[in-house]
């Protein structure tokens, strides 16, 4: 025994911060941490599977694409992979304002997993490790570091568990299930039942992935094509341009046979013979639902996107399935241009365990132990997005505790992560969560455009912004400065009006741009030499146009979040017990007890605190001040 605790001692080794699990967001928690000097250990299960797109090979979406920009503003990693993977780029809802403009990107999924892991390689402060974590070190509701399932012991300051589908996973593949936490690799089940012993609550999940096809055996001649934006967007504000060729993805259907063949094989579907109990993505159906829950819809849009420029696999988006095999074989080929389509891959369903994020604080730190931070699908919400942002956001907080320094916590009207991170830990889940533009109350305050504009002098506050980066960025702030100054201060003249047309002399140019949408053609006016602006420069001029354009609006959306804050920016002491101020309703008392919020906007947040409950808080908290 002696000599067995020699060799075990003689192992050990220590590092500030272990991130748990290298999916979206263990990656961008462990290049944070690294890059702000922190002593990293990196953790997961396979090192071929880091930045793994279990899903989609997509990046971005509707209010995804703004987080992938605000990760990317503060330092981040995802926006730069997806702009060398991309084989496809578009800005989806051009059509409408600007608040809801978003970028997605589909991927060449192995490209998005090499540049990444090539990322994390090349970071100083970072070790990467293959080991399976089975047991978490805690001492006194302090965390003290990792155990893996070999008995290799990790001792850190800070533990960041981005642990995904993989706690206690069971994969549903019709009537059949077995442990995974995702097809073809085990789940893990250690850490849960620690998790379980240290009191945490515990919930399941489920999520889904349709079949991957063969493309040689598609007939393309019978599909839509839908092609990217040319030129392609990147999300990154540091990516000058795309290079890389661009493909298509192809558009179908399902048909009355199709639904047909799914509702007489429900019976063989883990969803309805109640053999799956967790909840699923509300937003994201299977196939299976989205043709019970809307019988009246005699088709469904399929898009068949390929997942790399060097494989002939696509992903069949829309038809997420875990019914049995032959099933998906009829399903699949009753579908128009598959008709004699090969199965690469077949869907499945997936089970996990997840802890309600009410148990975290806003700084991903959970409330039960010390040190301890979650982030990802752990949290209860979908996407890798999501996950990413999750994880920067844990990998800061982590460090700057460290330190001593107060924490990063980001505000609603500040960023869609703000808004993701406030959701999760004030209200929690009942699905997994996903992001949408309708959660956030500014969003246009939070577009794509001005993500760079919003955050970036955080990501160089913290070191994950380089100084050429952000002096680069600085001379491109300065400069829509300038041109907007200098529009507004010209007054149309005649020399101007070969550009705007006969419209009345003594305007603002400002005003014309607005009320003309000429944006098109402000780099024909003559600029003085002091604007010093570089006219070639189309992210530049659009966003000096939407400024202009939607100057209105901001500033009424500026003076709604002026008086927000002061609710947000009211203090709550953590020392107050809620049950003996008079006033408050039942519930309010239990629900404010049991989440703990920090500001008095957290707390007029929470389900079941009403306006009157919020009245009554503030009338106690003044008296409270006045007494201490």
């Amino acid at each position: 025994m002696k000599k067995d605790k020699l060799e075990e001692n003689s192992y050990q080794q220590f590092y500030d911060i272990i991130v748990v699990g290298a999916g979206h967001a263990g990656c961008e928690s462990a290049l944070v941490s690294a890059r702000m000097g922190a002593k990293t250990l990196l953790l997961t299960m396979n090192l071929d599977t880091i930045a793994q797109m279990s899903c989609n090979p997509a990046i971005g979406g509707v209010a995804k694409g703004q987080l992938v920009c605000e990760i990317d503003a503060l330092g981040g990693e995802m926006g730069k992979i997806a702009d060398k993977a991309g084989l496809q780029f578009r800005m989806l809802n051009k059509s409408k304002g600007p608040a809801v403009w978003s970028p997605r990107a589909q991927c060449d999924k192995l490209y998005y997993k090499m540049y990444m892991k090539q990322s994390l390689e090349k970071e100083n402060n970072l070790t990467l490790l293959q080991a399976e974590v089975e047991n978490l070190l805690v001492k006194n509701d302090k965390i003290e570091g990792v155990e893996t399932k070999t008995g290799l012991r990790f001792f850190s300051k800070a533990v960041i568990l981005t642990t995904g589908t993989f706690l206690n996973g069971v994969v549903h593949i019709g009537l059949k299930n077995f442990s995974s936490g995702r097809m073809g690799e085990f789940a893990s089940t250690g850490i849960s039942k620690c998790l379980k012993d240290l009191g945490f609550e515990v919930g399941r999940l489920k999520t889904g992935t349709p079949p991957r096809i063969n493309g040689r055996t598609i007939n393309f001649s019978k599909l839509e094509p839908q092609y990217g934006d040319f030129p392609p967007v990147p999300f990154s504000h540091f990516t000058t341009q795309i290079t890389q060729n661009q493909l298509p993805c192809w558009i179908t259907y399902t048909n009355e046979n199709t639904h047909k063949i799914i509702l007489q094989n429900l019976d063989r579907s883990p969803l309805y013979c109640g053999i799956i109990k967790g909840i699923g993505p509300r937003y994201c159906p299977s196939i299976e639902d989205k043709v019970v829950r809307f019988k009246d819809k005699d088709r469904h849009q399929i898009f068949l996107e390929p997942e790399g420029y060097n494989t002939n696999e696509y992903y069949c988006n829309g038809i997420s399935t875990s019914l049995p095999e032959d099933v998906q074989e009829q399903l699949v080929r009753s579908i128009v241009g598959c008709e004699n389509a090969e199965i690469l891959r077949y869907g499945y369903a997936i089970e996990y365990d997840f802890y309600p994020p009410t148990q975290i604080n806003p700084s991903m730190e959970t409330k039960i132990v010390q040190g301890l931070y979650f982030a990802g699908q752990v949290n209860g919400t979908t996407g890798y997005e999501e996950a990413a942002a999750q994880g920067l956001m844990a990998g800061i907080n982590a460090v700057l505790k460290l330190r001593g320094k107060e924490e990063f916590i980001l505000n609603r009207d500040e960023a869609y992560i703000g808004v993701l991170i406030d959701d999760l830990v004030t209200k929690g889940v009942m699905d997994p969560y996903r992001m949408f533009t309708s959660r956030a109350e500014h969003r246009l305050m939070l577009r794509t455009d001005n993500a760079d504009l919003r955050l970036i002098d955080y990501g160089y506050k913290f070191g994950l912004v380089g100084g050429e980066q952000y002096k680069y960025f600085s001379t491109y702030r300065e400069q829509i400065k300038n041109i907007i100054d200098f529009l507004n201060k010209k007054n149309k003249n005649k020399k101007d009006e070969q550009v705007f047309g006969m419209i009345q002399q003594g305007k603002k140019l400002t005003d014309v741009v607005k009320e003309k949408d000429l944006c098109q053609f402000i780099e024909k006016l003559d600029f003085d030499e002091k604007t010093n602006c570089r006219w070639n420069k189309e992210k530049l001029l659009e966003q000096v146009w939407v400024q202009i354009k939607y100057s209105g609006y901001i500033k009424k959306q500026m003076v709604e979040i002026e008086k927000q804050r002061r609710l947000e920016n009211k203090k709550i002491p953590e020392t107050i017990d809620y049950f003996k101020i008079k006033g408050l309703l039942k519930e309010a008392q239990i629900k404010l007890d049991k989440f703990k919020p920090r500001t008095i906007g957290q707390a007029s947040r929470i389900s079941g605190v009403t306006p009157a409950d919020i009245s009554v808080l503030l009338v106690y908290l003044k008296k409270y001040n006045t007494s201490k």
